[in-house]
């Protein structure tokens, strides 16, 4: 429990969360629960971090991060955090075809459509790839031992039963997901199929601990599915749940500094100069800012813990096409697309990394329009929405600037900027088109956002929206009364990965186990508090907290 505020010293609020994503919500919405004056600061326009969307031309929504959810069926992590908080039913999720195939996997060589499931999830790599049958066996059954050991410790298992129960097990939770392929003796193509998904989490196989990619996996082989809505949808629960309970959203409100005195958080300071006191600041910020410049690196922290956190190395960045026809695309499945054009990914990564390509090693499609079909603010009846994405070279300068956007860096009409930016898109189109077929004759709406896109809108350190590779820390800091939540911290990459962080922050906070108390059924939350919604409840207006709900600027559908 963090410690309160000095004698004669009155707080503005119990606690103050810095950035207004899944993570901070959630743990804003049990504090909020509890009783606790919770305050969320986003200085975006709405809250929701990766998981918003966007609208254009009134017909298109473009959901940025939330391709698809994993483990949300009734006994799911993502339903347990939602029934918490009293508003599960509010979220209804839309599943894939998690029988036929959630992920189509394509290399030159191999097609395979990953079901939901760790045994048939198996069966149809061994189909596949029938000369791996014993390094796929072995494969799975690590995977398998390391996420029901994994499950386990969530729900509060110590990590000393888990270690005397299984030793071998915990050793393989400490190795990379390079070094599991190597003990299994899988040939380079087995080991991009076994792989080929890391889009999810934005990193090769040597970069990525193996527990880490098996938790992933284990999240979409329990099912997969969309939020009716899209991503926005699932951040309006959650708004709804906070405000519902007595907190508060502000959003266009940038933080300037978290404060912090005699090792103690005591509140942030704002961009115009305000200063809001609380004894508790959670900082969904990115973290290697919070470190650096929120805090103020060594003054509030060690300093080998200040430089550790400089020198950290970021995942990948991202670029994304959102692609908008004026046609439905035939025989598309109801799954993302993982195309590769070499069935040694891990060689063609390293490739693009060194700027050595002169076409797209990978790329990723999600079709919302297929998602969540029929739906009015996807896009109009009888046309397509869907996103394009691939990773690029890290750093700025690929991409013809100096610096980060938020240090001021103006690259909107940077002309090196803007041919890379063109010459990204061209490539992507001409890949996407030799996989689903033509299109471009089709096309309604076309834009590409790059590392530099997501770096101005969500703060993100290098544009990756996958956090940090490597000294990812816990939820707790050395500073007494400050957490940290999102894609940084060790729970992981994604919704549920942040989600389940946004509760491991507020179980600390409250001294209670949170996720253990939620799959037994507990429910902090009262819906009987919840706003009724109207004909027309829009889940961005919602985003935006209720003091800037009917502010201009507000993109519309129809």
């Amino acid at each position: 429990m963090a410690a309160e505020m000095p004698a004669g010293m009155a707080a503005d609020y119990d606690a103050i969360v810095v950035g207004g994503g899944i993570g901070g919500l959630v743990s804003a919405g049990y504090l909020a629960a509890d009783g606790r004056r919770v305050l969320v600061l986003e200085q975006h326009d709405i809250a929701g971090g990766n998981a918003h969307v966007f609208r254009r031309r009134r017909k298109y929504e473009f959901d940025v991060g939330t391709h698809y959810l994993g483990d949300c069926g009734p006994d799911g992590l993502i339903p347990a955090v939602l029934s918490g908080l009293g508003i599960r039913d509010r979220i209804t999720f839309r599943p894939m075809d998690n029988e036929g195939g959630f992920d189509r996997i394509v290399t030159p060589t191999t097609t395979v459509d990953v079901p939901a499931g760790w045994d048939n999830y198996a069966a149809r790599l061994r189909q596949a790839l029938p000369e791996e049958t014993a390094g796929i066996d072995t494969f799975i059954e690590l995977a398998k031992g390391v996420t029901a050991m994994s499950r386990s410790g969530l729900l509060g298992v110590p990590m000393v039963q888990l270690f005397r129960q299984s030793p071998q097990l915990m050793r393989w939770s400490r190795r990379t997901l390079g070094q599991a392929l190597d003990h299994c003796g899988l040939s380079r193509r087995a080991r991009t199929v076994l792989a080929a998904q890391s889009g999810n989490y934005g990193a090769m196989p040597d970069d990525i601990g193996f527990a880490e990619h098996v938790n992933i996996m284990d999240h979409y082989l329990r099912g997969a599915y969309y939020p009716e809505g899209g991503g926005q949808a699932l951040v309006a629960a959650f708004v709804e749940a906070l405000e519902s309970y007595g907190g508060e959203l502000r959003t266009r409100c940038e933080v300037r500094r978290i404060l912090i005195e005699d090792n103690r958080a005591r509140g942030v300071e704002l961009a115009d100069g305000q200063r809001i006191s609380a004894p508790l600041v959670i900082s969904n910020a990115d973290y290697r800012r919070t470190v650096l410049d929120l805090c103020g690196g060594e003054a509030a922290f060690a300093p080998e813990l200040v430089e550790k956190t400089r020198e950290a190395g970021m995942r990948g960045a991202v670029v994304a096409v959102y692609v908008g026809l004026d046609t439905e695309i035939p025989g598309l499945p109801n799954a993302n697309i993982w195309w590769h054009g070499s069935d040694d990914m891990e060689a063609a990564h390293a490739a693009m990394q060194r700027g050595e390509f002169s076409h797209i090693p990978q790329l990723a499609f999600s079709f919302a329009s297929r998602k969540d079909a029929g739906s009015p603010n996807v896009c109009p009846p009888g046309h397509s929405n869907f996103q394009l994405m691939t990773g690029c070279p890290p750093g700025y300068e690929f991409w013809g600037v100096t610096k980060s956007p938020v240090d001021g860096e103006r690259y909107r009409r940077n002309t090196a900027y803007l041919a890379r930016k063109q010459q990204m898109q061209d490539m992507i189109l001409d890949t996407a088109e030799k996989v689903i077929g033509p299109f471009r004759d089709r096309i309604t709406h076309v834009e590409t956002s790059t590392p530099l896109t997501n770096e101005r809108y969500i703060r993100a350190s290098g544009g990756t929206p996958y956090g940090m590779s490597t000294g990812r820390p816990d939820v707790v800091t050395s500073v007494d009364g400050l957490y940290v939540v999102g894609q940084s911290i060790r729970y992981g990459s994604g919704v549920g990965g942040v989600a389940t962080g946004g509760v491991a922050c507020a179980s600390h906070i409250l001294g209670r186990s949170l996720l253990a108390e939620l799959f037994d059924g507990s429910v902090l939350g009262n819906p009987a508090l919840l706003p009724e919604r109207t004909a027309d409840w829009d889940p961005l207006r919602v985003s935006r907290g209720r003091s800037r709900q009917r502010a201009k600027g507000l993109a519309r559908i129809g």
